[in-house]
């Protein structure tokens, strides 16, 4: 599937403390990423990356931030 044709199947909801959000919107700020949602799969692709999980490399569209796909480089 291509990148603009890729959609999201499935929602997950999570509940957070106010701190954890915080925590989140503090990454995504950071990041300037485009939202809470893009934030929390950065955060996931990342945690699956550290666990040794392939996670392939993509470009720096809002669109392209994802679990299974690649995401942005980080510069830190």
């Amino acid at each position: 599937m291509s990148d603009n044709t890729r959609s999201r199947g499935e929602r997950l909801q999570i509940m957070l403390t106010p701190e954890e959000l915080v925590l989140i919107d503090d990454f995504r700020f950071k990041h300037r990423m485009p939202s809470r949602a893009a934030a929390v799969r950065e955060i996931l692709t990342r945690g699956l990356s550290a666990l040794g999980f392939a996670v392939p490399r993509q470009g720096r569209h809002s669109s392209e931030f994802g679990v299974s796909g690649d995401r942005v480089a980080d510069d830190d």
